[in-house]
């Protein structure tokens, strides 16, 4: 795994298992946002918008950035790049043995079918 030592996988996955936070990074993935207007996009309260928020930059998924006055939200690209990479290293050898499983099983029938064809 090439996470960054400061993002704790852990943490992001039970971050991102909450479809609440799934909506949240992708209002902010955009561009920015305070947070009653992300809580008005998804459709939750401030206070629980709020909430979910600290779960996810605590996750290292989120980050707050001030501009003037305003605290905006933007999401972690270093968080989120770092769960990636953990499933990406699951693609390649499951995919190549989910391959080489589907065309065992399918061999008997597809020689038969090509003597009768």
């Amino acid at each position: 795994m090439t996470a960054e030592p400061d993002i704790d996988l852990d943490l992001s996955l039970r971050a991102l298992a909450d479809s609440n936070r799934r909506s949240i990074l992708h209002a902010i993935g955009g561009h920015p946002l305070p947070v009653g207007s992300i809580a008005e996009v998804v459709g939750l309260s401030q206070q629980t918008t709020s909430h979910h928020l600290g779960v996810l930059r605590r996750a290292g998924l989120t980050v707050g950035v001030r501009e003037g006055t305003r605290h905006l939200f933007a999401v972690e690209t270093d968080g989120l790049a770092a769960v990636r990479s953990y499933l990406d290293d699951f693609w390649p050898t499951k995919l190549s043995k989910l391959k080489a499983a589907i065309e065992a099983r399918d061999e008997p029938e597809n020689a038969g079918s090509e003597t009768h064809g």
